[in-house]
């Protein structure tokens, strides 16, 4: 008779691949390398939440709050074209999913109308593209950027940043996926 032990909630995620490259960065690594290695792990983490999921991509699961995951995708997408179009590469670009007439509309226009879906999913991916290529082409992390709410800004401080920002949304999605299907882990 095999006994099953007990899971931890820290456990991988059950949605991960056998070759999770989340957790392969070298921890010695050169600052630059450890800075888009571990933004990499936590948008490949935010997309794991997501994983296998359609219209529950929408569903506000954690009442009363209006978050869904789709939101957090849509938000994401804007974080990414705020710091590397607007603030690093000065770029006119305004935010996609929010303004100022509506600053939440990232969130509260999330549905599970596919297109919808399929916009925020082209959207976030075309914004990490971008950043990914200017990440690369930056001639170091100095490089300096103007943000209207920040000031001046570094390419350092905007990974850093976005870091920061991805870690915290992926907690709420672990709460949000949990609600949806009971999927849990890391």
């Amino acid at each position: 008779m095999t006994t099953q032990q007990p899971r931890r909630r820290a456990e991988i995620f059950a949605a991960a691949e056998d070759d999770d490259r989340r957790f392969s960065t070298s921890a010695t690594a050169d600052e630059r390398t450890l800075l888009v290695d571990i933004l990499g792990a936590q948008r490949a983490t935010l997309e794991m939440k997501c994983a296998g999921l359609a219209d529950e991509l929408a569903r506000r699961s954690v009442e009363p709050s209006t978050l869904s995951l789709l939101g957090l995708v849509r938000h994401l997408a804007d974080m990414e074209r705020r710091w590397f179009r607007r603030a690093l590469a000065r770029q006119d670009a305004p935010a996609l999913f929010s303004s100022e007439a509506c600053p939440d509309d990232d969130f509260d226009g999330a549905s599970s109308d596919p297109a919808v879906i399929a916009e925020a999913w082209r959207a976030w991916r075309a914004e990490v593209a971008f950043a990914d290529g200017f990440v690369a082409d930056a001639p170091d992390l100095d490089l300096a950027g103007e943000d209207p709410w920040r000031g001046p800004v570094s390419l350092r401080w905007v990974l850093i940043h976005m870091v920061e920002e991805y870690a915290r949304h992926n907690g709420h999605a672990d709460l949000l996926r949990e609600r949806i299907d009971g999927a849990i882990g890391v």
